[in-house]
């Protein structure tokens, strides 16, 4: 299967970072190298830091980005990673920071990964294969506490007690195994009124799920926080979440380092000495417009948050 995935507001993104010929940028979450391919094709000589932790999204971008030669370079691994990566090969400083953190249409669409309740596979979810935890694990072995713990926090699900109690009914017979399984147990955990199905339930569930099977929350605000202070003065970060939790982390982060004075505000002159260290590009998130979201449903969630550094 071909690893394809149409990059979300293209054009917002790229006018947000701001673009310098000569400039250094980290896509932290490459993908199939769409966002990627607009950086490169729309500087001269800037170079390329290429994150992915997903085997196939470093084999697809770089048979994408080949044209570009060495102007990228591929770092299989996690963004949260990026600092010290980038610090190995002896760059300190960088002018624009790119975080796709959704989930590829690759991901989504190939069955066999076990990201989508659509479809039948083993419960797997992990973006990197090398990681030993997957869907099946938690799952499986996860406590009933535990399970509407991730339920309810990542998934943000009202039925998150109903669920985990049933599938710890169910595994407790045998072992859930397949997507097929889990979304079957969601069905029958949630009241079915008004001709409303349990889809909406199923999809937030099998989010909790692969949020907790890759890390997805943890350590992200501190990673938006590090990768901005790599910036150089008027560089960019741009960074494009699709869910609350995401966006969350990233406003969070924002928010703390565009802070100025934090003196007391009876104060009557600042002797904290702290100075915002970003401004952001947009006050509020930019969302996909009306003609993206005709041509790609899946930006429909999608919010782009950017900032400058100072």
């Amino acid at each position: 299967m071909e690893f394809s995935h149409i990059p979300v507001m293209k054009e917002e993104v790229l006018e947000g970072l701001a673009l310098k010929d000569d400039g250094i940028y980290v896509d932290g979450t490459v993908g199939g190298g769409g966002h990627s391919f607009e950086i490169l094709n729309r500087t001269k000589n800037a170079r390329l830091i290429a994150f992915d932790k997903d085997e196939d999204a470093i084999r697809a971008s770089s048979e994408r980005l080949k044209r570009f030669g060495d102007r990228v370079t591929y770092i299989r691994d996690d963004f949260k990673n990026a600092p010290d990566r980038l610090s190995e090969l002896g760059i300190e400083r960088i002018d624009g920071v790119l975080l796709d953190l959704g989930v590829s249409s690759y991901q989504l669409d190939n069955i066999e990964r076990g990201f989508s309740f659509r479809g039948d596979a083993r419960l797997d979810m992990r973006m990197d294969n090398r990681c030993e935890k997957d869907a099946y694990m938690v799952v499986n072995n996860y406590s009933e506490k535990e399970l509407v713990r991730i339920f309810r926090d990542f998934g943000e699900e009202k039925f998150a007690k109903k669920i985990a109690l049933n599938v710890v009914i169910r595994r407790n017979a045998k072992p859930i195994e397949t997507t097929t399984e889990l979304a079957e147990i969601i069905d029958k955990s949630v009241p079915h009124y008004k001709n409303k199905s349990s889809i909406d339930s199923q999809r937030r569930i099998f989010q909790a799920i692969r949020i907790e099977v890759n890390g997805e929350l943890t350590g992200l605000e501190e990673a938006v926080t590090k990768l901005s202070r790599m910036l150089n003065r008027g560089g960019r970060i741009a960074v494009l979440s699709f869910h609350s939790l995401e966006d969350r982390a990233v406003k969070n982060a924002f928010a703390e380092m565009c802070k100025g004075c934090i003196c007391p505000p009876k104060t009557p002159v600042c002797i904290c000495g702290h100075k915002a260290e970003l401004v952001l590009v947009n006050k509020k998130p930019l969302v996909a417009s009306k003609k993206e979201l005709e041509m790609n449903s899946r930006s429909a969630s999608a919010k782009l948050r950017v900032a400058e550094r100072l």
